[in-house]
């Protein structure tokens, strides 16, 4: 059960892609408790796009910088090379940030230069869990002390640019997520969120494999430490219109939303 205090983000929306538009709909379908007040995208057409299926029109932004003009907390769906650009402007404005493409927050310069804007600003960073299982634990293992973490992630090849000719099951990583989020940037954001609920990204490790046979994106979360041993798999369906992602993930972002400003909130 889910108490709210009654408050209605203005939301902006940063990336007008397939979980931009989720979202969107989300919010304008009232499953999101707050208003998207406006919308931006690198490419106009996909704002002006997004815009039209919704009942209730947002303002499109011509620039990152209009974005600003009228949110309380930007929606990154957008890519790591967005975050790396936008994040720390709208931090340092005093607008929130939640972040989907947390592969960019493994870069330890760009993530403390977030988190000391967000501290001198009054602004939160808001990382969902995105399409992985067991985040809770993780966190709450982590304080005890974890001496390994390993996240098998098995996908159809064609959802993974560059391997699409893979004809046969096939590990084609294996590594720290540090490499993996750089090799992988549309891919493999669950292992930046597990990094930074655990051990961190170098001593985080992951594994990609790619079966041409499966039809669904499976992460496989695997650790051991002081607490005993903790397993987690979840077998996501893909997003509509984009196999990258899993539908998931979406919905952990929606969820992320909903209890901003939660009387009571459940989970670690």
């Amino acid at each position: 059960m889910t108490a709210f205090r009654g408050v209605d983000l203005k939301i902006g929306l940063l990336g007008c892609g397939n979980i931009g538009l989720i979202i969107a709909k989300a919010v304008d379908s009232g499953v999101i408790r707050g208003t998207l007040s406006i919308v931006y995208d690198i490419d106009p057409a996909k704002s002006k796009k997004l815009a039209s299926t919704l009942k209730k029109k947002p303002r499109i932004a011509d620039s990152f910088e209009k974005l600003l003009d009228d949110a309380e907390i930007i929606v990154e769906a957008a890519s790591q090379k967005a975050v790396r650009e936008h994040a720390l402007k709208a931090l340092t404005a005093g607008k929130h940030m939640l972040v989907m493409s947390a592969g960019a927050l493994l870069d330890e310069k760009l993530f403390q230069g977030m988190v000391s804007a967000a501290e001198k600003n009054s602004a939160n960073i808001y990382v969902p869990s995105g399409a992985v299982c067991g985040i809770d634990g993780v966190k709450s293992a982590s304080v005890g002390g974890i001496k390994s973490v390993l996240l098998q992630t098995t996908k159809n090849p064609h959802s993974i640019k560059g391997f699409e000719h893979i004809r046969r099951r096939r590990v084609i990583f294996d590594g720290p997520a540090s490499k993996a989020v750089k090799l992988f940037p549309a891919n493999i954001n669950v292992s930046a969120i597990l990094s930074l609920a655990g051990i961190g990204a170098q001593k985080t490790r992951v594994r990609i494999v790619a079966d041409p046979k499966v039809k669904r994106n499976t992460h496989e979360i695997f650790v051991s430490g002081e607490f005993g041993r903790l397993y987690s798999r979840a077998d996501n369906m893909p997003s509509p219109d984009n196999p990258k992602t899993s539908y998931l993930a979406c919905l952990s972002a929606i969820k992320t939303l909903n209890e901003i400003e939660c009387a009571v909130r459940i989970g670690t």
